[in-house]
């Protein structure tokens, strides 16, 4: 029972280091042999090893060479044994260096770092969203969980996922617990209804594994909305509102709207920012906390307070304690 249980012990070793476990103890074995077949060309067993790693490694320096027949038979036997291991070793290492980008190219490999952006999906939503973050937050890394693509889109600082995002499997693949956020789109390839449905049951996958994860989901019909605040959205995209709100606005304005729009891209240099009011603002009216607030660079366009958000509120209005100053900063 014991010799079968170092044997089992034995096997579990990654095979790369069985092998090179297997060609130190024959050159070990090896110089040990030759200097006592040999004592004359290696008066020391430290030059019979060296002459043994030499010959296994194919180098063949030439500095030793038996001479006698003995000597020269145990070269043959260690020219067949220990090169035939070598040789395997490095097949091994390329076969395991190969495996493992293939591996990541597929998604099979699960990333172990934290403080890292999850987005759920791949489409040009996702596209575009990685690319902003590369502009402005170019250190933040991004694992990417899809389960349509075939291989990694092979993007700077993203980790690919491949595997269904409902699954548990997936998610710890995704180091879910270590994550700093988690953005999940709609599925563009199902209905509206059943992809709000699906988000809503990844959105409550991840809850379940992270309860302090800050989920932003995107919802493309308002039939679940909720839903989505029930399973524990941090934020609610609607973009079935978002573009109809554009396009209305849009034809109301007319003289090229939408360019307004893409000026708001954070990768432009502008975006939105909610922070707490600041103690010396609490009091004044938005038309003094405006001004206040340019001075900093700071473009002030409304309040936010509880669940009521109130933009170009009258230029009168008393700021309290408990209000959210809305701005577009750079």
């Amino acid at each position: 029972m014991r010799s079968n249980k170092l044997l089992v012990d034995w096997l579990r070793w990654p095979l790369y280091v069985r092998i090179i476990l297997i060609v130190m103890l024959i050159v070990l074995l090896f110089g040990q042999v030759i200097s006592l077949i040999e004592p004359d060309v290696f008066p020391t067993v430290f030059d019979g090893i060296w002459w043994a790693l030499v010959t296994v490694s194919t180098v063949g320096f030439g500095d030793y060479v038996p001479e006698t027949v003995a000597g020269r038979s145990v070269g043959i036997v260690l020219i067949l044994i220990g090169a035939g291991f070598v040789t395997t070793y490095f097949a091994t290492l390329s076969a395991a260096a190969f495996q493992k980008q293939h591996s990541y190219l597929k998604g099979e490999t699960a990333y172990k770092y934290g403080n890292h952006v999850v987005i759920v999906g791949w489409n040009e939503k996702s596209n575009e969203l990685i690319e902003t973050f590369q502009k402005i937050k170019p250190y933040k890394n991004i694992v990417l969980i899809d389960d349509t693509l075939e291989e990694s889109p092979l993007i700077e600082n993203l980790h690919f996922i491949k595997g269904n995002p409902t699954i548990d499997r997936t998610l710890i693949k995704a180091n879910i617990e270590k994550a700093d956020a988690a953005i999940i789109t709609a599925d563009q390839y199902k209905s509206e209804t059943d992809a709000d449905m699906q988000s809503i049951l990844i959105l409550l996958a991840l809850k379940g594994m992270n309860p302090d994860l800050y989920t932003v989901v995107e919802l493309v019909t308002g039939l679940h909305l909720n839903n989505a605040k029930r399973a524990g959205a941090d934020e609610i995209i609607k973009s079935y509102q978002l573009s109809s709100h554009l396009m209305m606005n849009s034809y109301l304005a007319k003289y090229g709207l939408s360019s307004v729009y893409s000026e708001l891209n954070p990768a432009n240099g502008n975006y939105f920012k909610i922070i707490p009011i600041p103690p010396e603002l609490v009091g004044k009216t938005f038309h003094d906390a405006s001004h206040t607030l340019l001075e900093k660079e700071y473009l002030l366009i409304g309040i936010k307070k509880g669940d009521q958000t109130k933009l170009n509120p009258p230029i009168s209005q008393i700021l309290h304690e408990d209000d959210l100053l809305i701005m577009i900063t750079h």
